[in-house]
């Protein structure tokens, strides 16, 4: 890994990263949170009558619209060509609460980690949105890559990655 911050020029001043001369590859992003809440909240959600409408199919539009529209939300980040984005979200029961994933894909020559990891932030504000009517104490725990590939760094998982300084 390398210890310079890419985002960082020799300066010390943020800048975008110049990915002109990286090769074109097929890249993917999985992505994951989840989003606790009161067994009652998670019960009306099941049952479709939540006050605002559909909520996981709110949640999942979200979720793919701010894949794609990340560029805009985190600076410095490139805009990209996505070639497929989907959002899944699975309640729960124990704990009570909806998982939720965000797959990203694109041939390029960056990478689409920041487009899952937004998609599953997103995903998660919207889920708390549509329920906050009935349940303010939701919270959001988890959000994390699980996996990415492509590019010059290859494949990387959560499962078998160490942290350092934890």
């Amino acid at each position: 890994m390398s210890k310079k911050l890419s985002h960082i020029d020799d300066k010390g001043e943020a800048r975008m990263v110049d990915v002109s001369d990286k090769s074109v590859t097929a890249r993917t992003a999985l992505a994951e949170g989840f989003v606790s809440m009161q067994p009652e909240t998670l019960a009306l959600l099941k049952s479709g009558n939540a006050p605002k409408g559909d909520v996981l199919g709110t949640a999942r539009i979200a979720g793919i619209m701010a894949a794609k529209r990340t560029h805009e939300l985190i600076p410095l980040c490139h805009p990209l060509n996505l070639t497929n984005v989907a959002v899944t979200l699975e309640p729960r029961d124990e704990p009570a609460g909806v998982h939720v994933t965000a797959e990203v894909k694109t041939t390029g020559q960056t990478g689409v980690e920041m487009e899952a990891l937004t998609a599953v932030s997103v995903a998660c504000l919207t889920l708390y949105d549509m329920l906050k009517a009935v349940d303010r104490a939701m919270s959001f725990d988890g959000i994390r890559l699980m996996q990415k590939s492509g590019g010059r760094s290859g494949d990387w998982s959560a499962d078998t990655a160490t942290t350092k300084g934890a």
